[in-house]
């Protein structure tokens, strides 16, 4: 009896190890020429590649990335949304669980994709370079298990960006010295191409060719740096199946919202015949801040169908009529929390909403903007001449350390790092979406929240008004996390958690918190490691809109963060 058991463990074992397979990639990072709007600039770029090769495996592999750097800058790159379960040191935040990899220097990045289908991305994660370096991650479900909808015809990518004829790096390094707002982009893209809204750039356009009455799967990602975007194909309307690598039950809709770090799969089925006509594909921002301080234009692709009375398919066919969809107004923010609110998980035996319904800790944070005072006897371009842009998580704004988090942690030699005493609630409380306090000056300091090994963690983060009210995608490391409830108005502990969606919330790894509004989410603290948590808007993130967790190693083999590969990048 026993050697059957043992042969029939052989061969599940055998069984397993053949679905899951190791996928390699060779990573160059570089700078190259390339000309938008116009204008030629040299950007930092993968592989020759804007948007940058696509990293396709299945769910349950091994993914080794080697990362060549022979660009001029310090470089990390980060695997959006994938878990790393106990592979924290290949998660790739510069001076978070990483020193970056300096110019001439490599690192191979090794994680196994676990318990996730669907959509991610990945970016570098230092500075702003990921406004050129990025690309997508595509996971396929493993051999033979289906999607739990129709298998579409084909699939496409389609990656938001944003583009400044300025070099990025000198924009935000500008923004720093003078402690005002960075000059905003001056276009978006679709996939890497601005179109034909924009100055001559008509050759740049993004089309996305059709066969009549077929399906397509279209994995939309906002690799914007600074901007929220509603996305709409005029005359199609688009069936939501999978946020951030989760599948959802299904919901058809004329327009999608969609944060920088956000992913969304969509269903677009071509009409049954031949239309006699071509269809933008558009995508503009959602913002509630003060116009000039971000972005307000448009990008454009084109939908077209292949004609089949027509024996040539190569050329695009300008006399057809072009339809147009309607966005939503720039300041939205009903559409957006409507929309946000009719997204919940699958929830089936087979894909469960595993939602923690007890909770070990609870923390409340602020989330927002506040000031510096101005360095000494100089002038600032701050919201006042004597002050300097800020954010702030619960009044701390964060400062990168000049050594990686993680060694610290790993290695027990924190002090003088980071200490572990991030406020778990505000310090001093206000009316966070009333008349803001006089005092908008918030405090510094590398500062972490310690958790034990399978914590159940409730996270409020309550927007606030001080500087304007906005909406603050916060993205974490290392975890996805439930969307429990949201609302808008200050937070109200006795009255709100009664709503709390806990059967089939929606489950991401980037959420918006409302203008003006909270978000709770949860998450079980299941992964060892230090895990950075931040707003997705890169000139927030270098105003401070960030924090990180530490979680503790917990008692069983399985429970502990794996030892740093010896190619670690140092300091």
């Amino acid at each position: 009896m026993a050697a059957i058991l043992v042969a029939a463990m052989v061969v599940l074992l055998s069984v397993t190890v053949a679905e899951s397979a190791t996928v390699e990639y060779q990573f160059e990072v570089a700078t190259m020429n390339v000309t938008r709007l116009c204008g030629s600039k040299s950007i930092v770029v993968v592989n020759g590649q804007f948007p940058g090769p696509t990293v396709s495996a299945r769910e349950g592999d091994l993914v080794v990335v080697r990362v060549v750097n022979k660009a001029q800058y310090n470089m990390s790159i980060h695997w959006h949304g994938v878990r790393q379960l106990r592979s924290g040191w290949a998660d790739g935040p510069a001076y978070i669980t990483q020193c970056p990899v300096q110019p001439g220097q490599s690192y191979v990045y090794k994680f196994t994709i676990t318990g996730q289908r669907g959509t991610l991305w990945w970016h570098a994660h230092i500075s702003w370079l990921r406004a050129t370096v990025y690309g997508p991650i595509v996971i396929l479900p493993k051999l033979g298990v289906p999607y739990p909808f129709a298998a579409p015809y084909k699939e496409v990518p389609l990656m938001f960006g944003e583009w400044w004829k300025a070099d990025t790096e000198a924009v935000i390094s500008q923004a720093l010295q003078t402690g005002g707002g960075p000059n905003v982009s001056d276009a978006f893209t679709i996939n890497g191409l601005p179109g034909p809204l924009y100055n001559c750039s008509a050759k740049d356009t993004f089309k996305l060719k059709v066969k009549p009455g077929k399906t397509y799967m279209l994995r939309i990602i906002n690799a914007a740096l600074n901007d929220e975007l509603f996305f709409s194909i005029a005359g199609h309307p688009l069936t939501i199946v999978d946020v951030d690598a989760v599948y959802i039950k299904p919901i058809t809709v004329e327009t999608l919202l969609i944060t920088p770090g956000q992913t969304t799969n969509v269903l677009l089925t071509a009409k049954p015949s031949y239309p006699g006509a071509t269809y933008y594909m558009m995508a503009a921002p959602y913002s509630t801040a003060a116009s000039g301080t971000f972005d307000n234009t448009t990008v454009a692709g084109i939908l077209e169908y292949e004609d089949p009375s027509s024996p040539s398919s190569a050329g695009f066919n300008k006399n057809l009529p072009l339809v147009r969809p309607t966005l939503p107004q720039i300041n939205d923010t009903s559409f957006v929390s409507n929309y946000t609110a009719k997204l919940r998980s699958l929830a089936t035996e087979e894909y469960p909403a595993e939602v923690p319904q007890e909770v070990d800790r609870r923390f409340f944070f602020t989330v927002g903007l506040g000031t510096h005072p101005c360095a000494v006897n100089g002038t600032c371009q701050g919201p006042t001449n004597d002050s300097r842009f800020a954010a702030a998580v619960n009044n701390v704004s964060f400062v990168l350390p000049t050594t990686a988090l993680l060694q610290s942690h790993y290695t027990g030699m924190s002090n003088g790092v980071y200490s572990s005493n991030f406020p778990a609630v505000p310090q001093s409380p206000f009316n966070y979406t009333g008349t803001p306090p006089n005092n908008t000056n918030v405090s510094n300091g590398t500062r972490l929240v310690v958790l034990s090994y399978g914590d159940a963690v409730e996270l409020v983060m309550q927007g606030t008004s001080i500087l304007g009210a906005e909406s603050h995608p916060f993205h974490l490391h290392g975890f996805n996390f439930f969307v429990v409830g949201q609302g808008f108005g200050n937070f109200d502990p006795a009255k709100d958690p009664a709503k709390y969606n806990l059967v089939d919330p929606v489950e991401r790894n980037t959420v918006g918190v409302p203008a003006a509004g909270w978000v709770a989410i949860r998450f079980r603290a299941d992964n060892p490691g230090v895990w950075f948590m931040h707003c997705h808007l890169e000139v927030h993130v270098s105003w401070g809109l960030k924090m990180a967790w530490v979680v503790q190693d917990g008692s069983l083999p399985d429970q502990k963060l794996l030892p740093p590969p010896s190619d670690l990048p140092k300091c």
